[in-house]
């Protein structure tokens, strides 16, 4: 029988819900149970494919293709499970599907309405898919009390008569604020959150109580008290520094027992949480430092780079090393006087992926000081073209080398691509199209060049990873940047599409048309971050001998 936890969010945004969830299923996980995490997001998008980075962040890419939210991330990097396209559901996503049977005559000629049609739409997307899991964590989006939420709060009150409610619970996260001039925890706004929960029919059983500080026994018992649960399922969600913390320090406030203790099963042995322990002493107690410049477009939200720096993080732990990140706003190195002032100390150039011209000289500048003063380099996606351009315009003599992203040129060396095999179905796309839906997204396969850098670092030629893109570099090129010293040294399967270059005689110098960081995780983290963050750490010891 698979057990459902529900985990919503009250009081204000941005608490952590993903994360909690998250660290619940590692908790789980680390008991032997087997898990699976999705998310319910009330939007109206389908997907957040289509939304600009600085309004909802990264997207996430699962393997079977799906653009989903970053939260999916966190739920791949604490558990270890790939998600899958039936692991986010958004408003937009089940109103199109409830349409489009309504079109179809579906539904018999009824009136179709939020109740029963849409609500069982969502009941079914929670349950799809869960045969032979322990425990299916359900992240609920928002804030309770916004009316966008609304629908997914009572298809949950309906699956938890549904399924029963021994098979079933709710688990609530708030904020405690301290106010200093009182001198005090505040529960009133956990209180008036949880009877909003209360109003729509939902009663949590656990609430996890974000807070700055300890929760006193006496506050512990005035939020059992009014908010109808027991005090030991009143968990402090205590701030620490990483978030890799979070399974050790629920586990020390008692989540997993209260929530094993609430299904009836077994609680008295304590679960292996040697990895976190781990992880943890990695992020703490490291032996050196490095200095990585990323040099990006989204850089006024970080969020929009979620998966890029936590793969960091996670190179820098396999390499015992602290991973300082200097977020550089790509446009700010379009003067090339300014090189020497953002770059100079660098121990790691790393130009991530993004659409669209703006900052795309500043990359190319970038790409080319990395080049030129022989630093580690790692160009990502729209990073890996940029490379491809540079090396066209500075080696190759093809000054006017650009993208079609960009406008119309007389040197193609980035193209829309038209067409592309996913297995044995030819996938085609027209320009001037859907934006949404139309990339080559999903995990695909790549054959690297034996003997090359790119296939040292992975340790085998046969690789398949994570892509999220329109554009491609030009094939037809290849021959051309080769007479340089750059090297194609990872093609698809069929030998069209470039997947790695790199610089055989640069330190280390490799650009992937696709989404490693997506990937990592910090008890696995990515051959190429291990081997980028490595090679930096090779780079900052070299600098501190010669000073």
């Amino acid at each position: 029988m698979t057990r459902f936890v529900f985990v919503t969010g009250g009081v204000v945004s941005s608490l952590g819900k993903g994360i909690a969830s998250a660290a619940l299923a590692a908790l789980l996980q680390a008991r032997g149970h087997k898990v699976r995490i999705r998310k319910l997001d009330p939007y109206l998008n389908v997907d957040p494919g289509t939304m600009s980075p600085y309004q909802h962040g990264e997207v996430f890419i699962t393997d079977d293709g799906a653009e989903t939210d970053l939260d999916l991330g966190h739920y791949e990097r604490f558990t270890g499970v790939h998600a899958r396209r039936s692991d986010n559901t958004t408003t937009g996503r089940i109103y199109s599907d409830v349409i489009a049977r309504e079109r179809r005559g579906d539904y018999l000629g009824a009136t179709v309405q939020v109740i029963p049609h849409i609500t069982d739409a969502i009941k079914e997307a929670v349950v799809t898919d869960t045969d032979g899991y322990d425990f299916v964590l359900v992240e609920i989006g928002g804030t309770v009390g916004d009316i966008e939420s609304l629908p997914f709060l009572e298809a949950i009150r309906q699956l938890r008569n549904d399924l029963g409610h021994e098979n079933t619970m709710c688990v609530h996260l708030t904020l405690l604020p301290y106010i200093p001039s009182a001198g005090e925890l505040k529960t009133k706004p956990t209180q008036h959150s949880v009877k909003e929960l209360q109003n729509v029919g939902l009663q949590p059983q656990i609430l996890l109580c974000r807070s700055d500080r300890p929760i006193p026994q006496t506050e512990r018992q005035k939020i059992a008290s009014f908010c109808n649960v027991r005090p030991e399922a009143v968990i402090a969600a205590l701030d620490v520094d990483t978030i890799y913390a979070c399974p050790i320090a629920y586990h020390e406030q008692g989540m997993d027992r209260e929530v094993l203790r609430y299904f009836g099963l077994p609680f008295e042995t304590a679960p292996d949480l040697s990895r976190w322990e781990k992880i943890v002493r990695g992020v703490r107690e490291p032996k050196g430092e490095v200095r990585i410049g990323i040099v990006g477009k989204y850089t006024a939200l970080l969020d929009s780079y979620k998966s890029l720096a936590e793969a960091l993080l996670h190179g820098g732990i396999s390499q015992d090393v602290r991973v300082h990140m200097n977020w550089i706003d790509a446009e700010e190195l379009e003067d090339p006087s300014s090189l020497e002032e953002q770059l100079r100390g660098m121990d790691g150039i790393l130009v991530p992926g993004g659409f669209g011209e703006r900052g795309s000289e500043g990359k190319i500048n970038a790409v080319r000081y990395a080049r030129e003063n022989r630093i580690p380099f790692l160009g990502i996606c729209f990073g890996m073209q940029m490379a491809v351009i540079e090396c066209a315009r500075s080696l190759a003599g093809l000054k006017k080398a650009s993208s079609t992203e960009f406008g119309p040129t007389d040197e193609p060396l980035v193209g829309l691509m038209t067409e592309w095999a996913r297995g044995t179905e030819l996938l085609r796309r027209r320009e001037g199209g859907d934006l949404g839906g139309t990339m080559r997204v999903g995990a695909y396969p790549a054959k690297l060049v034996e003997g090359s850098r790119v296939a040292e670092v992975y340790g085998r030629t046969d690789i398949r990873e994570r892509h999220r893109h329109r554009w491609e570099v030009n094939v037809h090129y290849r021959d051309v940047l080769e007479k340089t010293s750059l090297r194609f040294s990872g093609m698809s399967p069929d030998g069209v599409l470039p997947e790695v270059v790199e610089y055989p005689d640069h330190p280390w110098f490799i650009g992937v048309q696709y989404h490693p960081e997506l990937l990592s995780k910090p008890f696995d983290p990515h051959p190429l971050f291990v081997g980028f963050v490595g090679a930096a750490k090779k780079e900052h010891l070299s600098r501190e001998q010669d000073v």
